[in-house]
């Protein structure tokens, strides 16, 4: 028998998360499922959520939000080893839900909401990222995507964009994308890939468990079943090559460009001169330097069936 914990993040996709809580409270009950809830009233407060929630012994916690609120939930109910303490849900309710589309879970609430009348469990890697937060060290885990350089600029552009944000999918990412390609600077970055290092000038490197990078298929091969990384560092492009390669990158229709090399790794290091942003899971988290390491079958998540 599961008792749950539901954690609702209200202000996801402009406050329509929070306006959908009752329904979605409503549809939770008529599964059966025992739950109670709390909401997230400030960043970063659905780790501690989570993490008091595990410590009481709650087998199942829920994450009604966006990628980011599933991250903070998630990074909640990992041990010091980086081991899932408890199994996680997962009901969209936001304009990016890559994270659902990675475990195959419906965006629609109320499909996904069914889901725990019976669901099943499937244990997926994660990925644990050190990084530099305020001149200190810092650790985070991530279920689907990370990156520095040009993707990191576009998420800079797109969050101050809330009526972008309402409209969901990828349109606040695409649109972001435009302004950035004009201003576009390559950063000169120091690149570790399983030990084989380069230094070269970069558009932008991303660091992959799942399949989806801001709405789009970018890697359309990779799995959090692996246990490897997928990492695309796109290289020294011009303003006219990323306008014309960028999207067939970030779409998956075409992997073979020869300014983009993509390749798997277990651990993915990166460094820079100038510090730069890192994005994990469509958040701002911190700067480089930093090291992606995966952790192979680390975390259960509630699923219709398991999408191996």
């Amino acid at each position: 028998m599961h008792y749950a914990k539901v954690i609702v993040n209200p202000q996801a996709r402009g406050g329509a998360a929070g306006k959908l809580w009752p329904v979605i409270n409503l549809l939770l009950k008529n599964t059966g499922l025992t739950f109670d809830h709390e909401f997230i009233q400030e960043a970063g407060q659905g780790i501690e959520i989570a993490r008091h929630a595990v410590e009481k012994g709650y087998n199942l916690v829920i994450a009604v939000g966006g990628d980011g609120t599933v991250n903070e939930v998630a990074n909640g109910m990992i041990d010091e080893n980086g081991k899932g303490m408890a199994t996680l849900g997962f009901i969209g309710a936001s304009t990016q839900n890559d994270i659902a589309r990675m475990l195959n879970i419906p965006w629609d609430y109320i499909r996904a909401c069914q889901i725990f009348e019976d669901f099943e469990k499937a244990t997926i890697d994660i990925v644990v990222v050190d990084y530099t937060f305020h001149n200190q060290k810092a650790r985070r885990y991530y279920l689907n995507t990370a990156g520095v350089g040009f993707v990191t600029d576009v998420i800079e552009s797109s969050i101050p964009n809330f009526k972008l944000k309402a409209i969901g999918g990828s349109a606040p990412y695409v649109i972001g994308l435009m302004p950035r390609v004009m201003s576009l600077s390559n950063k000169d970055l120091m690149i570790s890939i399983d030990g084989e290092t380069h230094k070269e000038r970069n558009f932008s490197l991303i660091v992959n468990n799942g399949r989806y990078l801001g709405g789009g298929r970018a890697f359309p091969n990779a799995t959090p079943y692996d246990g490897l990384l997928d990492v695309a560092v796109l290289g020294d492009i011009t303003k006219l090559e990323a306008l014309l390669d960028f999207p067939f990158f970030y779409t998956g229709t075409n992997t073979n460009l020869s300014k983009i090399k993509m390749q798997q790794a277990r651990t993915v290091t990166v460094d820079s001169i100038q510090k730069m942003p890192l994005q994990i899971d469509g958040e701002l988290i911190g700067e480089t330097p930093a090291t992606f390491r995966v952790i192979p079958s680390a975390l259960q998540v509630a699923v219709r069936n398991s999408p191996r």
